[in-house]
């Protein structure tokens, strides 16, 4: 089966609006949210009581704002394309309030059966939607910069890296969500099935992709080239989810 080509920017798109379903889905499901999602969802469902305007994808490209500050801070540059990755988690944000405007708001499902459904789809589409991620050379999210720009500027491995980001998330969500929320709303079951099936999910939706799609640029001179020079760096990005 020939494959479909120049998918670079196509899949940057998907990504995105994947990713944004996916986290809508699996917060309306409310078994809890992934450590990387959960922090920004705890916020907005504190700061949200004060702040009417502080929706759950305003939380999301704020945090991680803020989390683009502090890696300059630790990796002691800046770099423009930073600001792109930013521009990335304003999209993402608008995209995820988008989603939950098509599903009613925020509300939580309520019949078992359909948080279940809610939630397999959920973490089935932010599987897709990071298999894209990792197949595109246009800017992602501040979340994934942060791995990948500590690695790069400290010699550090990617897994070591990941695990530790992973760790340091999972730890400030209780601590946001006892502090701000005095309960542990956005954490639960779900992250831990999350944190679990996470890695393999993501693989396994790559797989799938590499069979289908050419993620070459749709500017690019010939088909094949973007497949070719990214295959060595998907398994590097996969490995270390």
């Amino acid at each position: 089966m020939k494959k479909l080509g120049r998918m670079n920017e196509i899949a940057w798109v998907a990504g995105i609006v994947l990713c944004a379903l996916g986290v809508c889905l699996i917060t309306k499901a409310d078994f809890g949210l992934s450590m990387i999602a959960a922090p920004a969802y705890i916020l907005h469902n504190g700061f949200i009581k004060i702040f009417p305007w502080y929706t759950q994808g305003t939380s999301e490209y704020i945090f991680q704002g803020v989390l683009l500050i502090l890696l300059c801070i630790a990796v002691r540059r800046f770099r423009f394309r930073y600001l792109l990755s930013f521009v990335t988690a304003v999209l993402f944000g608008l995209t995820l309030d988008g989603w939950f405007f098509v599903f009613g708001g925020n509300a939580a499902y309520t019949g078992l059966a359909v948080r279940i459904f809610a939630f397999f789809m959920g973490s089935l589409s932010t599987g897709f939607a990071i298999a894209f991620f990792f197949r595109t050379r246009l800017p992602l999210q501040i979340y994934e910069l942060v791995v990948t720009e500590l690695s790069d500027r400290y010699g550090w491995k990617n897994t070591t890296v990941k695990q530790i980001y992973d760790a340091v998330s999972l730890l400030l969500s209780v601590l946001l969500a006892v502090l701000v929320n005095r309960s542990m709303t956005g954490i639960g079951i779900g992250t831990v099935i999350l944190t679990v099936v996470n890695a393999p999910l993501i693989a396994l939706s790559g797989k799938l992709l590499d069979r289908i799609f050419v993620f070459d640029s749709l500017f690019a001179k010939g088909d094949g080239d973007r497949e070719r020079k990214g295959r060595g760096d998907r398994k590097r990005e996969e490995e270390k989810e």
